[in-house]
């Protein structure tokens, strides 16, 4: 099976696991898109999403570098109608997670986590 085909389908399940994550795109570590399960109204741009993941997933890890704080699990942003959060699935792909106002912050890290581990092990395949 196609791996962009196996990716998108972790997506769909992550958003059933977590009925609060509004949408989730995977895109490589140089901020190329691989596959995107972004909901119409996010407001989002698809493209303009997977090269700022790309450009936080490089700061942040040369945050935890310079902290000597360890491996980077995750970057959250948070503002005032949601959150956003990355993870590095893998040494080649960064999941992005976006989520509602209110969200559950611990479901999403949990199922965010998950999810990249899932989309690693894909991506180790090909």
């Amino acid at each position: 099976m196609d791996l962009r085909q196996d990716i998108h389908r972790e997506l769909v399940v992550l958003r059933e696991r977590a009925p609060e994550i509004t949408g989730a795109l995977t895109c490589t570590v140089d901020g190329m898109l691989v596959t995107t399960d972004l909901s119409t109204g996010t407001g989002t741009g698809t493209e303009q999403t997977a090269a700022l993941t790309s450009a936080l997933l490089s700061l942040s890890r040369k945050m935890t570098d310079l902290a000597q704080i360890g491996r980077l699990e995750e970057t959250l942003v948070s503002a005032a109608q949601g959150h956003t959060a990355c993870y590095a699935a893998g040494p080649t792909l960064v999941l992005t997670v976006l989520a509602g106002p209110g969200a559950n912050l611990g479901l999403l890290r949990i199922e965010g986590r998950r999810a990249a581990d899932r989309i690693a092990a894909i991506a180790g395949r090909g």
